[in-house]
Order: C-alpha cells, then structure tokens, then sequence
C-alpha cells in the first residue's frame, strides 16, 4: 500500500528491484563467476570422496560473489584454489585448465588420486602445490604453455610407477621458473641437460627417483641455491661431482646415496654460502679438501661410507660425520705419516684412480700391503710399479719427498705434463720409468747411476708414434705384480742414460718441416690463388685513430646472417607503440628512471670509459652494490648497433659461469638502449698490460697473468663445449677481458657472439672482429668455427707474455703483427727469454712455465685451424701451472700494497691517500666500455616447495 504514495519513477524503480531480486532465487542471472570457471569447481566437487569438508554453500552458484572456501576471485574469475591440509580424496576433473586465469594451486598434503589433469595453457598459472598426494599418471602435455610459472611441486606421488616417466623439456618455456620441486615421484632417465639453460632457476628437487647418469655440464656456473639429487634407486647417479663446485650460490647439496666418483673437487671452497653438504654413501675418493671443511656457513658435513683418505679434518661445527672410510688416522686433526702424505700427493696427481685408490688405505704403506707399492725391511717405501693401468694427470713433485724411493714405474699410462724436477734429487734412485705416456720437455738431468727410460713420449722421442689409449689392461686387485711390481729389468726396454737423439732430433726435424713447409707454400703460390695468405699480410688497413691499442674494431651484424637474439614490439610509458625492441629475456628488463638514478642521470663524474657505441658509467644501488651501465649513443643506434644490444642480451641471459661478466639487466626504452653489469673494479686486461706505467699501476705479476690466461679459457671451454648451446665469441681480446678486485679474469663483449654451426665444419658469415687478433681463414674466407676463439685467446697468451699489444704500426715491420713475428721466436728459449715483458720477475720456475705458455700460444695461433687445439686442452694445460706455481720472496708485499722497508707512519699515510684516491679511469675499455655476477640486490627470491 505504501507504493501509492511514491511517485510514478520512484514506484517503478522499486518495482524493477523486487522482481530482479525474485529472478535471481530462481535462477542464474544475478551469478557474477564466469560459468567454465563455475562449470569445474562443479566438477571437482562432485570429484572428491568427502566434498563435505570444504563447507561450500548448498544451492550457491557463485563461489566468486558468495566467497566459497578456499576459493579466491579477482571479479568474475577464479584465480586461486588454496585446499592443502585438508586430507581431501578422490580425483581432480580432467578439464581443469578451462581456469585460464589461476595463478596459485595449493592442493598439497591431501590424499588426492588418479591422473593429473593437463595444465596446458594455463599461461597465469605461478605456483602448482601438488605434493604429497596419490596421483599416477602425468599427461604428456602436463606442461605446456606455462610461462608464468615460477613454482612447482609434484614431491611424493607414484606417477607411472612401474616405468617411471620423464621431465619434458617443454618446462624450458618456463623462463621464471625458481623452484622445481619433482622428489619422490618416480622420474626416470637421465636429469636434462635444458635445465642448465633456465637462468632463474634457484631450488632443484630430485632427491628418491630413478635418475641415472652425470649431472649435466651444463649446470656448470648456474645460480642454483639448493640442490637435492640424494638416493636415487638402483645404482643412482654416478661420474664426478666437478660440475658443483662452479655453482657458487649454492646454500645447500645434497647427493647421498649415489654412486657418484672421483675427488671431491677443491673448487667447491668457492661456494662460500654453503651450509649444508651431503655426499655419504657414494664412492668417492681422495683427501677431503681444506677449503671445505673451512667454508665460512657450513653447519653440517655428511661423507661417511666413501673411499676417502688421508687425514681427518678439525671443524668447527657438529654435525661433522666422517666414518666409515679408509683415512689414515681415526682422530680428526692428526696428520698422516710423512710417506703416507707424500703418496697421497703423488696419487693426487693422477685424480686419485680408483682402482689404485681403493687399496691405499690407513697409515703404513708397507704393512697394509698397498697395491703397486714396495718396501725395504717392511719400514721405508722403496719402489712404485704401476705401469699399464691407463692412469691420467701428471707425476706429482710430491714423491720427491720419498727418500728411499729405489724405482719409480709408471710405464704404459697416459700422464702428461713434465718429469718434476725435484725428482733428479732423489738420493736412492736407479730407475725411473714412464716410457709410452706423453710427458713433454724440458727434462730434469739425472745422475749417471739413474736408468731413466722416456722412450715412446712423443714429446720427448721423435721415433714414437701415434699415441693410442693403452690395449688389454686389466684393473688390478686381483694379482698385483709380485712385490708391487713386475722385474723392473722388464718392465721397458732402454738405454741407462737419456739418448742424445731425444734432443736432437726435434730441432733436426723442426727445420725440416719448416723448410718443407716453405717449399709447398712457394709451390701453392705458383700453382693458383692462395686461400691463407700469410698472417702478416691481413694486417694492412686503415686504423682508427681513436683507439688506443691501435687495432681496428670491424663490425658487421646482421639479423638473417646467423645472429643469435629474437625481439618484440614494447610500449612507452605514456602508452604508445615505441619503434624501439625489447628481448625476451625473463625479468632483466629495468625502467630506465631507475639507472638515471643511480648513475646521477648520467653525470660525467659516473662515467668509466667510452668507446664503440657508446660511454660505461658506474653506478650504486641503494644497498650499496656497485654495477656498470653501458649506454649506448642515441646517434649511434644503426642495425648492427642495435644487433649488437640484442645479442649481448640474448646470450648474458642464457649462459652462467664465474669467468663470464653477468648481465644483470637492461632497459630500451624509446631511444635509450642500455646494459646493465656487475662492476668489475680492475677494468680491462689492456690497462694492466699495456698502460700501466701511463696509469701509475703496479704491472701485474706471473701468478696473476697465469691466472687471468686460464681464468678466460674456461669461459672459452665453457662457451664453445659446456654451455646448453656452442657459442662463438668472436672478438676475445685483452680489452674485452675485465678484472675483479682479486685480479680474476672474466670474459665480457657479446655483442658478435653467433651460434657454432650445427653438423657442419664452418659457417660462413660477415667478417666482425678486431685486426690483430683475427684468425687468418676468417679474415680471408669469413668462415667461423670455434677455432676462430682458440687463435684470438693465442694472440692475448702472447700478449700475457709480451707485455705487447696484438697490432702495433709503430712497430718495426718484423714485429708489428704480433701473433706472425711471435710464431718464429717461440722456439728458441733465449730469443723467447729477451721477449718476455720485462716486469715480469723470471725465476728458473717461472721461466718453466712460460715456456709452456708459450708453446701452447703457439699451437694455438696456428695457420690452419685444425691444427689449434680445442679450449679444453688450453685448461688441461694452465691448470697444472697455476697450481704449480710458488709465490716469489716480495709477493706478499704486492698483494698487500704495502712497502714493509718504510717506518709505519709512513705506510699508513700512503694506504689511507690510496683508499681514498682510487682511480675510476682504471675501468676504461679501450673499445667499447667496461662490460663487468649479479649483485644480491638483483638476486630472484624463490618459494619453498611447500608454498611458505
């Protein structure tokens, strides 16, 4: 009756409501939930055993507008399911992925079963809790198309459980990924090498499967965090676990209960946040290394149940567990007998062979009956036979230490390096024996009472031939030689006294081979056009004034000509179409706003350097963490500048290692193109090579060029054989090579990188590169191959060496092309001994291995590609020399800085005016800028597996 007394719109209005509000009990118009979104919860309420516990609302058709338990909406549609704990059965419904905007699925802890049902096309979807249920089937396209995902756990369900099932590599699209989480249920095969490819990945899983095989090389340098591969069923995982000690972020390992061999590595001292390590029950062996057990974080060490040996160490924490294993002494902290350490380093050597290993246990090499191993009155070693049984490394100085050593036998085996020297001191030696291996010179000089026999190293006799792996050996154990060894009278055949001709010869035979070398070119350039013109003859072109090692920087990028980056239309901030790109590479991208303020927008008082394409400036972020920023000249963006940016995004997001400069992000936003990378405070290689007096720097000493030369061929190895993909750098060089505060080399530029080529022996392309330092077939032919690295990472050994720069037209013509005036003083040592840059204190150990460094610069820049050698053996070369290496009288005064002659006011008013005068033009790049891990503050944070 009160309608009567409104007005006609007032009345109208009101009756338009009741009648809505009588449609909506009646059915589904006034539903705000999308009806596919409704349509599944539908289903996997009627799914589930006791549907009862979720306490959703009878007759509601609403869970968005209603707000049912444990669903949560953003308007119409459902973006999360959060049912952990509830000890839900029964099964999920198979058109699950119909949610296309759920981003976080908490069904963990439940005792849900059946097969999953495919996520394929859940693009939103970031976190999968599915842990700790009943499912036993995945579907192939499980998946698929999830680009957002950042978290995933299937931990503990028995899916295939009687063939097993693989990860497939359609995860990879998942390039926000930080937790796989996959323990526990059933995954079979080998662990994908992809995963070595996925940059943002933090919390690897894998612990009580069926996994088989290594661990991928191409983990190596990945910024994983925690790492659980623990008992796997059968045999598990077997190889070395070398590839862990290059994954320095790492917080925690756990590879208990495998079958995993060989040493733990002594790199693993480098991961400095470790806390927890677990490497019981596998079958490693060799002496547990200092820097472990010295690990600032570490809380707990688990190794019991292996092979290890020599001492115990002392720690410093409590949960240290060490038994059972062979060690030379049941208390932590007692050294082994002097004999027993000097044998463990001689094993050490040799990568501690198992097979020898395994019966080299407790502290008396004589009274445990120690294979190959003999003893005079059961007291004193006095003779070593292990011939034949394929051992590889080196011979160790450390058996210089035998005194009573009689023979030493290591015939037949595949040891390299050199003979040390300290063991022409041995004052009871008679016979030393390591004929048919492939030792190289130079040669201790023995006493005439010493048979020695080096007959059959290729090195050191021009009459052997061919090196081929040792035939029918047999592992030992069973029937060691009578007394550790064979008669020595027959163990090899030769002279008492190193023959002459193992002298001669190699100089005899070199002339020759020069001479004929001589000879067919003359005949090649008679006959037809030369393919290879000689090194010196690529070397004629205009220079630019400009740069300051006086090289010439050749640049030639090209989208469809085998270069590397894909890009995609962005937006300006104000909304509209930019012309400019941005890489798809995960979260590097940083608002440009951002840099200006930490660069003081730009200010020339930030800047580091110029060059290329455009100027280096450092900057600082909030907490303090230094980066550089490379900003690229708006008058300089061409295609191939642009390629450029590209590629140095498309490969730093890719690839991980310690000797490669990280990137840690990048902005292009409207005409601003610009690099983000750490700071690497010692700048370029070039500035300490060749500027440094200019610069009133200390020139760098031989341990640390040592260091920086193999610091950067393993970024090489690692680009060329161990990265997910063969890169090709193309412009290594002493500028593109940055220095830490520890003088620690990390390759930088990436701007030319191309992809190897894939099945073929070269692939064509434009020339690019900097003169000098060009291969002679890519400067002629434009062919690349990885041989191409190998001959520029030459030209920057010599440069090591020389203290020269790779081109120089103010040099003499005989020297103005280092690498071709290098390859003809090389060979001769007194020649090679007036090249060396004077700086560099040569002591008779350090004239030793610069020897070696020379000869491997000049395999390496050799004319014809195939006769360089691969980046791996340049490690296997300078890694015995950098450890070799004995720091001369005053090199703790250069570490230091500091002159211990002056009275100590005196020094501390010199430290304090160089903390406070550092110089920021040492960071300058002579060509493009300074290019420097990523710091903590752009660190990714990651979720635990169980969702918290």
């Amino acid at each position: 009756m009160e309608l009567f007394f409104l007005n006609g719109d007032m009345a109208a209005r009101l009756r338009l409501v009741i009648v809505s509000a009588l449609l909506c009990l009646s059915s589904s118009v006034c539903a705000e939930t999308n009806p596919d979104d409704y349509d599944v919860l539908q289903d996997f309420y009627k799914g589930l055993n006791n549907p009862e516990v979720l306490k959703w609302p009878a007759g509601s058709n609403d869970p968005c507008g209603d707000k049912w338990n444990y669903i949560f909406c953003s308007g119409s549609r459902v973006t999360q399911i959060q049912t952990k704990n509830l000890k839900l059965s029964g099964t999920l419904p198979e058109h699950l992925n119909k949610l296309t905007e759920l981003s976080n699925l908490g069904l963990q802890n439940n005792n849900l079963s059946g097969s999953l049902p495919s996520f394929s096309g859940l693009s939103k979807l970031q976190y999968a809790y599915l842990g700790n249920n009943q499912f036993d089937t995945i579907p192939s396209d499980f998946l698929v198309g999830l680009t957002s995902l950042q978290v995933i756990s299937l931990n503990n369900n028995p899916l295939n459980q009687s063939t097993g099932w693989t990860l497939p590599s359609d995860i990879s699209d998942s390039v926000q990924l930080t937790n796989l989480s996959l323990s526990g249920c059933n995954l079979a095969g080998q662990i994908p090498d992809f995963l070595g490819s996925m940059s943002s990945l933090a919390v690897l899983e894998m612990s009580y499967n069926m996994l088989t095989g290594r661990i991928p090389t191409s983990l190596s340098g990945s910024q994983l965090r925690i790492l659980k591969l623990n008992n796997q069923q059968g045999s598990g995982l077997t190889g070395s676990i070398d590839v862990v000690a290059s994954m320095t972020q790492l917080t925690l390992v756990w590879l208990h209960g495998n079958s995993f061999t060989g040493p733990i590595p002594s790199g693993i001292g480098d991961c400095t946040s470790l806390t927890q390590v677990s490497l019981n029950n596998n079958q490693l062996v060799g002496l547990i290394p200092e820097n472990l057990t010295a690990l600032p974080r570490l809380q707990s060490l688990q190794l019991g149940n292996n092979k290890l040996m020599g001492p115990i160490p002392n720690v410093s924490f409590s949960n240290f567990k060490y038994d059972p294993n062979p060690f030379c002494q049941s208390t932590p902290g007692i050294p082994c007998a002097p004999e027993v350490t000097a044998l463990l380093g001689f094993l050490g050597g040799m990568d501690y062979p198992e097979s020898v290993a395994t019966s080299w246990s407790g502290n008396d090499p004589c009274g445990n009956s120690w294979f190959g191993v003999s003893c005079t009155g059961q007291t004193k070693v006095s003779r070593i036979n292990l011939q034949k049984l394929n051992l590889n490394g080196s011979i160790s100085p450390s058996l210089g230490q035998l005194d009573s050593i009689q023979e030493i036998i290591l015939a037949g085996n595949n040891l390299n390096g050199t003979i040390p020297d300290v063991l022409a001191s041995l004052p009871s030696l008679t016979l030393l024996d390591v004929s048919n291996n492939d030792l190289a010179p130079p040669v201790p000089k023995f006493k005439t009472s010493v048979k020695f026999i080096v007959l059959g190293n290729r090195l050191l006799d021009p009459s052997a031939p061919p090196r081929s792996p040792p035939a029918g050996n047999s592992p030992p154990g069973n029937s060691p030689p009578s007394g550790g060894g064979s008669n020595p009278g027959e163990a090899s055949k030769g002279s008492s006294k190193p023959n002459v001709l193992v002298y001669v010869l190699p100089i005899v035979i070199g002339v020759v081979i020069i001479l004929l070398a001589g000879l067919l070119v003359y005949c090649r350039r008679k006959g037809k056009k030369e393919t290879f013109p000689a090194p010196s003859s690529i070397v004629i072109h205009p220079r630019d004034s400009s740069h300051s090692e006086g090289t010439v920087k050749v640049v030639v990028a090209n989208n469809a000509n085998g270069s590397i980056p894909s890009s995609i239309p962005t937006t300006t901030s104000s909304g509209s179409t930019s012309n400019t790109h941005v890489i798809e590479s995960g979260n590097l991208v940083v608002s440009v706003q951002i840099l200006r303020n930490v660069t003081n927008n730009f200010s020339a008082d930030q800047e580091l350097g110029r060059g290329g394409f455009g100027v280096v400036y450092k900057g600082e972020l909030h907490d303090g963490t230094e980066i550089a920023v490379k900003r690229m000249e708006s008058g300089m963006l061409s295609s191939k500048a642009f390629d450029e940016f590209q590629a140095e995004i498309a490969v730093l997001s890719k690839v991980r290692h310690r000797n490669l400069v990280s990137l840690l992000g990048f902005s292009a936003e409207d005409n601003e193109k610009l690099l983000v990378y750490e700071y690497m405070p010692n700048g370029a290689l070039s500035k300490h090579l060749f500027h440094w007096k200019k610069l009133n720097i200390d020139p760098l000493s031989w341990k640390k060029r040592l260091n920086i030369a193999l610091d950067v061929a393993r970024a090489m190895e690692y680009l060329h054989n161990l990265a997910h993909q063969s890169f090709i750098h193309r412009d290594l060089k002493s500028s593109n090579i940055l220095l830490d505060d520890n003088f620690r080399a990390k390759v930088a530029d990436f701007g030319l990188v191309k992809l190897a080529p894939d099945g073929k022996n070269s692939m064509a392309t434009r020339l690019a590169g900097t003169f000098g330092y060009l291969a002679p077939e890519y400067a002629v032919t434009g062919k690349v191959t990885t041989k191409v690295d190998v001959f520029s990472f030459g030209v920057v050994l010599i440069e090591l060496l020389t203290g020269m720069t790779a081109l120089d037209d103010n040099r003499s013509e005989e020297t103005r092309h280092l690498a071709s005036w290098f390859y003809h003083v090389k060979s001769n040592k007194e020649t090679l001994r007036s090249t060396i840059d004077k700086s560099i204190d040569i002591s008779e150990d350090t004239f030793e291995s610069i020897c070696a460094v020379s000869d491997l610069a000049g395999h390496c820049i050799a004319r014809e590609p195939q006769q360089r050698p691969d980046m791996g053996y340049a490690v296997n070369v300078l890694a015995p020399l950098v450890d070799k290496w004995k720091p001369s009288k005053d090199d703790n005064d250069e570490s230091l800085g500091i002159d211990f002659g002056q009275p100590l006011l005196q020094m501390v008013k010199g430290w304090q005016a160089a903390e406070g005068s550092t110089s920021m033009s040492l960071y300058l790049d002579d060509s493009k800028g300074s290019i420097p891990a990523r710091p903590a503050g752009f660190a990714e944070s990651f979720t635990s597996s169980d969702g918290r």
